[in-house]
């Protein structure tokens, strides 16, 4: 298995961190990769998100059915913006050392 896929479980395996900050505790994950603008990924920034949270079927209640900015609006993500779920989800993996 490849250092990427390593640390794509080990982010997955957080929980989802949207739900973690309102207050559910450990909720299953996927992972989103994060591709603000470029639309270039990379495996090293991928943040978890449950299923709804994440939304990769694009039906209105998560990541890629709202957008980005009201997804990050509506949840207070740092910065508003895609790169604050990468900063909750380091502060998450620094916390599980």
């Amino acid at each position: 298995m490849s250092a990427e896929s390593r640390h794509m479980e080990r982010v997955a395996g957080l929980g989802c961190c949207v739900c973690r900050r309102l207050g559910y505790g450990y909720v299953p994950a996927q992972v989103h990769h994060v591709a603000e603008g470029s639309g270039l990924r990379s495996d090293w920034a991928v943040v978890p998100l449950c299923e709804p949270h994440h939304d990769p079927h694009r039906t209105g209640s998560g990541f890629h059915g709202m957008g980005t900015k009201k997804f990050c609006s509506m949840f207070r993500v740092p910065g508003e913006c895609e790169y604050g779920l990468l900063v909750w989800t380091i502060e998450d993996l620094a916390r599980a050392v």
